[in-house]
């Protein structure tokens, strides 16, 4: 006994530690597993089987220790349990007998009980029944509130009863066979309305395209109304900048429109927007943006086509009035139909639309023969073009197309006009205008600037030009304005320059070429080639006015224009056309004097007596140069007229000259030397007088009349002198015959021989005189021979 309490001794003193931590775990029932997987991990478990035999054993003691304190008062227990036992017993008979007589008494109660619980299962069915017949009443009466409103047309309202039905209704119908029904016409009254309104849709499509043509109709009306009020504040502007007003009221001129757009174009959009409602309701707005879009895109390709049965220029208000209104209907959609349509989508309708008409118009402009008809079609663009972008439509390419029938434009309107001028010059008298009052006066001289003084003149009042001169100026300025008609009014800002140039094309290939044609017809006379170059020199003077009313249609300074570098080049050219009149002018007066002088080859060249008043023809040239001067003074400025006669008097003497060295006259003699200088006396005297009193001393005191006559007048001195071998002396040939040629006067000089009977007879003794010039001739000529 001892060996083994001091072994266990030993062994509770060892492992106390881990015995009562072991010991403390099962005592709280903590779970032990950790330690045994523990043990069981580090190899060791006989030390944690051994610590745990010790914790059963430790409690095997308390348990036994227990039971031995309270052995007693367990024997007292089960003593009493014996005696509850016998009463139990007893009680039990007890509850037995009344159970027996609560059954007979319960078995009645039980039976009314039954009765009652099915009295209430009754009553429950029968609430349950009324309830479900009170949701059919209220489906049915749905139904039917639904048809109401879809037979009048109210379809928002009966789409709210469908949603109504679904949602609150449908879920709850007792009756299956009148649920089934329901949900199956269900879609179908959603596909009803659908094609309902898609109906009432397109109706408002059909009505809405008729009214296009009104809308767009009453916009270009009011855009052409702004036009017109533009144009007359335009045309004050102008009237101040021709009457030089230097303080205008810039103000003045700034229109400012605030129209009410729904007074000037009522159209209903109320069919649209119901339809965009109805369709968000029933979940398919998309779709309906998608159909509107294309049945609206159908529209406008049917709207872009023309029909040929009409030419274009009578039907194109229609056409462009029609397109104007579906824009303007479509601008409003987009405003206010809440995403019914998109920006993108109207861009591409516009983009649709502005190729097909651009390439129309393009086509139509090539096929236009008429600038009236050209200009009417641009007019309405433009208009069209006003229109569109006060709703933000991009029309530039609609401006590209005019600007790019601009020249055909002007081609057109160039060929109208030529036959205008050719017109005129064609119906011209060439006479000089007779202005009998002072309204002609400002019609025809002073609209046009061409006066020559700023004195009203005396009526009647004889113009420098003929009645072509106003009729092409009123051609020229109709001309500017169909230019500036044309070029104005949305086309291109500053479009100044391309009128100067179309009026400077005009003057220089119509005008110019007009009268050029006209001069080199051949079919002129003296007088129409005189009036003509008259007429062009005032023309050359309208070029000033011409330029300044372009600039003051085009609302251009002025003083702009007026500066040398912007002169017109057609200017230049009307001057040159002004020359080559001179040109055939002096062709014509040479030509008609040739006919005159044609009668010197037919006068006795060896003519025995010599004329005092000269040779017959002398007198019919004198009268026709007077009555050609006359005229010229007339109707030429004095540069004209001094180059006229300077020119008419040169070709006589020229033709006198050329008379003595005609190979037809073979012999001359002294008395037709006589004849000529009297001849030459004459056209020397009357040159002088014309030079003198017609005003031109004054201003070439230097070179007269008298002064191209001067090869004529040292011939016949040469062939009058007493000592012709003087022509041979430098000093007195540069001072008296400087005119003269050498062969020339050799030519003459051999052609030069008295007659034997005449009175310069060099074989006669009665004229020793006569010899002696002979002499001189002779010695003369051998001279000249021998310079030769």
């Amino acid at each position: 006994m001892d060996v083994k309490t001091k072994r266990r001794a030993h062994v509770e003193n060892g492992d106390e530690g881990e015995d009562l931590v072991l010991a403390t775990l099962v005592a709280n029932g903590d779970d032990i597993s950790p330690l045994v997987r523990h043990a069981f991990e580090m190899g060791r478990p006989e030390g944690l089987l051994r610590q745990l035999d010790f914790v059963v054993k430790k409690k095997e003691a308390e348990i036994e220790a227990m039971c031995k304190t309270h052995y007693e008062e367990f024997i007292l227990a089960v003593d009493e349990l014996r005696g509850v036992l016998v009463d139990a017993e007893e009680l039990k008979s007890e509850l037995q007998s009344d159970n027996f007589k609560l059954q007979q008494v319960g078995t009645t109660l039980l039976i009314k009980l039954e009765e009652l619980l099915e009295s209430y299962t009754i009553k429950k069915n029968v609430t349950e029944a009324i309830k479900m017949s009170k949701n059919c009443i209220k489906v049915l009466e749905l139904c039917v509130k639904c048809n109401n409103h879809i037979s009048e047309g109210q379809f928002y309202p009966a789409l709210k009863t469908v949603d109504l039905l679904e949602k609150c209704y449908i879920q709850n119908i007792p009756a299956r066979a009148l649920k089934k029904v329901i949900e199956k016409k269900i879609p179908s009254i959603k596909l009803h309305i659908e094609k309902k309104v898609c109906s009432q849709v397109n109706e408002w499509m059909v009505q809405i395209r008729s009214s296009c043509k009104k809308i767009g109709q009453t916009a270009i009306g009011r855009a052409a109304q702004v036009r017109q009020r533009d144009e007359e504040m335009l045309e004050r502007k102008r009237k101040a900048e021709g009457l030089n007003i230097s303080e205008v009221d810039d103000q003045a001129y700034n229109l400012v429109v605030e129209e009410d757009e729904d007074s000037a174009m009522k159209f209903d959009l109320t069919p649209l927007y119901r339809a965009c409602h109805i369709h968000s309701c029933l979940g398919i707005l998309e779709q309906f943006h998608d159909y509107y879009y294309k049945n609206r895109l159908l529209q406008l390709n049917s709207d872009l086509e023309i029909s040929s049965a009409q030419p274009f220029v009578e039907s194109h208000q229609t056409f462009l009035a029609q397109i104007a209104g579906y824009f303007i209907v479509e601008d409003k959609v987009l405003r206010t139909a809440g995403g019914l349509l998109v920006p993108d989508k109207v861009e591409t309708m516009w983009e649709t639309a502005l190729a097909k008409v651009t390439s129309m118009l393009d086509m139509q402009f090539s096929h236009m023969n008429s600038a009236t008809h050209l200009l009417l079609v641009k007019d309405y663009v433009t208009l069209l073009a006003s229109t569109l972008r006060q709703y933000g439509y991009d029309i530039g390419q609609l401006l590209d197309v005019l600007d790019n029938s601009r020249d055909k434009y002007h081609r057109l309107l160039l060929q109208e006009c030529q036959k205008q001028i050719v017109d005129v010059l064609g119906k011209d008298s060439y006479e000089q205008m007779v202005i009998k009052k002072d309204t002609d006066y400002e019609n025809n001289v002073l609209s046009f600037n061409i006066q020559t003084s700023d004195i009203m003149p005396a009526f009647p009042y004889v113009a420098p030009f003929s009645s072509m001169v106003p009729d092409a100026c009123r051609i020229v300025r109709s001309f500017i304005k169909g230019s500036v008609d044309y070029l104005s009014n949305g086309v291109r800002t500053g479009f100044f320059d391309f009128v100067r140039k179309y009026l400077d094309k005009f003057l220089i290939e119509v005008l110019n070429e007009t009268l050029l044609d006209t001069i080199n017809s051949g079919n002129i006379s003296v007088s129409q080639a005189m009036q003509l170059a008259a007429n062009i020199t005032v023309l050359e003077r309208a070029c000033d006015f011409f330029l300044r009313h372009a600039s003051q249609q085009c609302c251009i300074s002025v003083r702009s224009v007026e500066k040398p570098q912007a002169t017109l080049t057609a200017k230049v050219l009307l001057k040159t056309s002004r020359d080559a009149v001179y040109i055939t002018l002096l062709s014509l007066v040479n030509t008609k004097l040739d006919e005159y002088m044609n009668l010197v080859e037919s006068i006795n060249w060896t003519s025995e007596e010599a004329k005092p008043n000269g040779n017959d023809y002398i007198n019919e040239v004198i009268f026709y140069l007077d009555s050609l001067m006359s005229t010229a003074q007339q109707i030429l400025p004095l540069d004209a007229m001094y180059k006229v006669g300077t020119s008419a008097i040169e070709h006589i003497s020229n033709t006198i000259v050329a008379a003595f060295l005609s190979d037809n006259v073979k012999r001359f003699n002294a008395n037709a030397v006589m004849n000529f200088n009297n001849d030459l006396r004459m056209l020397e005297s009357f040159a002088d007088e014309k030079f003198h009193c017609s005003g031109l001393a004054e201003f070439y005191s230097g070179a007269s009349f008298k002064s191209c006559m001067i090869e004529a007048r040292q011939l016949m001195n040469l062939l009058s002198s007493s000592q012709p071998e003087n022509f041979m002396n430098p000093v007195i040939r540069e001072k008296n015959y400087y005119a003269l040629d050498y062969k020339m006067v050799g030519s003459i000089c051999d052609k030069f021989k008295d007659s034997p009977d005449g009175i310069f007879g060099s074989l006669s003794n009665k004229n020793t005189k006569q010899s002696a010039k002979k002499k001189s001739m002779d010695m003369l000529k051998k001279r000249l021979k021998d310079f030769n």
